[in-house]
């Protein structure tokens, strides 16, 4: 299964990957390939590249092909938990408060496992965890249930320990701590690129609502959501998630409706 945040923000597979997440469920779970590809050229993606980046989806086994009165593809039940998992992560992004506890997660996997070893640094790094040692990760607490679907996805769960609501004792300040456990300089850029793609927001409301998704949605992962002590002042989070709750709030409406006019479903 393609991993959330796998394509490139702004690339045909990743505009394909937000627009089917964001609408395909709320249509039912089926949509006919004549309207997606309609959709997709409402985004800028011209019928040739549409088609060709759906059937990489259905190659990913996000999308299933199955013919309803005309061609079109369902979402794979598979893929439902994943994109649930998204809902939560780009709707509502968690920001920690200074007296909330951690999770720790430290592992000692076989060289031949090694492939797991790997697997499992990638993902915990994908969904916000910091590096405290090679074998020894942090993330924020609320992440724990998503430390253990990763664990368990990889069939790892002999190999992992988890230490719930640990508080780390601190040879220095909680800023020095964050700064050796995540890339911080990495993540304010994240942050800076996304502000700047809102200058870049095309009028129409259903594109700019689908590509303001595209742009936000590798922050909600790559971003733990640090309490304030460990952050700099200047730290430029607060700004993005306020600029993506107002936006999104202006636009969705406006977007949902032209998603309904496209593929002929009543507007209330």
């Amino acid at each position: 299964m393609l991993d959330d945040i796998d394509a490139r923000p702004g690339s045909t597979a990743s505009l394909l990957r937000t627009l089917i997440g964001l609408y395909l469920r709320p249509l039912g779970g089926w949509v006919s390939t004549a309207h997606l590809v309609t959709l997709a050229g409402d985004l800028g993606i011209p019928a040739a590249a549409a088609r060709t980046g759906i059937a990489r989806l259905k190659q990913k086994r996000l999308l299933l092909a199955e013919r309803r009165g005309a061609a079109g593809y369902r979402l794979n039940p598979d893929a439902v938990p994943m994109l649930e998992r998204g809902d939560r992560r780009l709707f509502a992004m968690r920001e920690m408060t200074d007296a909330e506890g951690w999770c720790l997660v430290s592992f000692s996997i076989p060289e031949s496992a090694r492939s797991v070893r790997h697997q499992l640094r990638r993902r915990l790094q994908w969904i916000g965890a910091g590096t405290v040692s090679a074998a020894l990760w942090i993330c924020p607490g609320h992440l724990q249930s998503e430390v253990e679907e990763v664990v368990d996805d990889l069939g790892a769960r002999r190999w992992v320990t988890l230490f719930r609501d640990a508080l780390p004792v601190l040879g220095g300040t909680a800023a020095d701590a964050a700064a050796g456990w995540w890339d911080l300089a990495a993540l304010r850029d994240e942050h800076l690129a996304f502000q700047r793609s809102l200058e870049a927001l095309p009028a129409d409301p259903f594109a700019a609502y689908v590509r303001l998704f595209d742009a936000w949605r590798v922050l909600p992962y790559v971003d733990p959501g640090l309490p304030p002590a460990m952050l700099p002042d200047d730290w430029p989070g607060r700004r993005s998630v306020d600029e993506f709750a107002r936006r999104s709030a202006e636009l969705a409406d406006a977007a949902s409706a032209h998603v309904r006019v496209v593929v002929g479903q009543k507007v209330d």
